[in-house]
């Protein structure tokens, strides 16, 4: 179960952010944006896919398979936050600087998130076994449904109200929209230690079939050795 919440409230944080990007990308500089047009977002969100289907094709398996599915998905929560943190300031840049910095952060964001989306699918799997995954999965997509409903609208809001505080002493204008999505990160970090997330999702739960089998191989081996 608690695999299932950590999932749903990362989805929370990846909806609201989809929303919220192509907003601040397509807002006027004055307002804390980056001033592009449709076109320029379109170009940014391609090639930061192309860059995520070589990372989950090529580098993602060998990272997961050396650190494990909780650390790898509590580590890459842990670097989005400083991505994020750097989305208001990327518009003081210009020119190819600007063009440089927003792919290089959506890329990174992307993959950062495509990882802990994967990581979060193999607690998911890891903490029930083969005959309870169907049921488990199919109540992560319920769960993770009544999450999305509130991302784009919380995000839509938070958005509008940061328009509308350019001044504000405390986060002001976009700050204040990645702030919010950073502090969701947080509790997706917090939720990924015990005992919250215990340990033994890290690896998958062997079904009772798998455990007789291991069972009975061993009986032989523990015949001869009495013989």
């Amino acid at each position: 179960m608690s695999s299932i919440i950590v999932y749903c409230v990362f989805s929370l944080h990846e909806v609201a952010y989809s929303e919220i990007f192509s907003l601040w990308a397509e807002s006027p500089k004055a307002y804390g944006g980056l001033g592009y047009t449709t076109t320029n977002v379109g170009t940014v969100l391609s090639i930061t896919g192309v860059g995520v289907l070589i990372f989950q094709l090529l580098i993602f398996p060998s990272i997961a398979n050396f650190t494990g599915a909780i650390l790898i998905t509590r580590i890459a929560a842990a670097l989005t936050v400083p991505v994020l943190a750097s989305y208001p300031f990327i518009p003081k840049l210009s020119g190819l600087l600007l063009w440089l910095a927003i792919n290089c952060a959506s890329l990174l964001k992307n993959v950062l998130s495509v990882t802990v989306y994967t990581g979060t699918f193999l607690l998911l799997n890891n903490s029930a076994s083969q005959d309870q995954r169907g049921a488990a999965n199919g109540l992560a997509m319920t769960g993770m449904s009544l999450f999305k409903t509130f991302g784009p609208a919380g995000g839509g809001s938070i958005f509008s109200w940061s328009q509308r505080h350019q001044d504000a002493s405390f986060l002001p204008g976009s700050q204040i929209v990645f702030f919010f999505l950073n502090v969701i990160l947080f509790i997706v970090i917090a939720m990924t230690f015990e005992p919250f997330l215990p340990r033994s999702t890290n690896k998958p739960i062997q079904s009772k079939e798998q455990s007789y089998s291991e069972v009975d191989k061993e009986e032989p081996i523990v015949e001869q050795e009495q013989h």
